[in-house]
């Protein structure tokens, strides 16, 4: 996006943490497809009123077409979308959807879950918290060690550090969720082998 000159040296009046959401959009399409092997549509729920979920739909477009899989772009702007977008995959016969992270997306986690469950369709997120709320499985960093780590940066500015000689930090820890509750209610066996790379399952 421009905002900084370099991850290791910043160069301007900003720096902080970076999720690499863009990176992962490939890793995440893939779990999708390996969770739900006879899959052959991917839905796509992102909102072209954010930037990074732009380049996502772009690198996991690509991914789809890698795998073999038809990707389909379904657009959320506001809350009241979320009901339109779900029954527009229904009506596109999409067997998944991929769920692009915003700050549309993570606070109406619960609202997502209940209604991807309605509509039959199992879901993908970016961090746990998704796979807490009951969409599918998550793969993605610790929003938890992002917060902690980002309060480590504003003590430091506090206390007289420049923002640009610290370092844009990328993740540590990555985390991938799968919850078997809404497996079950989706009449959907996860593979066995995929529930063995698992960091967690909730049962």
């Amino acid at each position: 996006m421009g905002l900084v000159k370099s991850l290791a040296q910043p160069g301007g009046n900003l720096t902080g943490l970076t999720f690499v959401t863009v990176d992962l959009a490939s890793k995440r399409m893939q779990f999708l497809k390996d969770a739900v092997p006879t899959a052959k549509r991917m839905a796509i729920l992102w909102n072209p009123n954010n930037v990074i979920n732009k380049l996502e739909l772009e690198k996991a477009t690509t991914t789809a077409e890698a795998l073999g899989l038809a990707s389909l772009p379904v657009e959320a702007r506001v809350l009241d979308d979320i009901e339109g977008a779900f029954a527009a995959m229904t009506r596109q016969q999409a067997d998944a959807a991929l769920i692009l992270s915003s700050p549309l997306t993570f606070p109406n986690r619960p609202r997502l879950a209940a209604t991807a469950l309605r509509a039959r369709i199992p879901t993908l997120g970016a961090l746990r918290e998704y796979t807490e709320a009951g969409l599918l499985m998550s793969y993605g960093p610790s929003y938890a060690d992002h917060c902690r780590r980002a309060a480590i940066y504003v003590d430091q500015i506090l206390k007289g550090a420049k923002p640009a000689e610290l370092p844009v930090q990328l993740p540590t820890a990555f985390e991938f969720v799968i919850n078997l509750k809404t497996a079950k209610a989706l009449s959907l066996d996860v593979p066995l082998q995929l529930q063995q790379l698992a960091d967690r399952v909730i049962e």
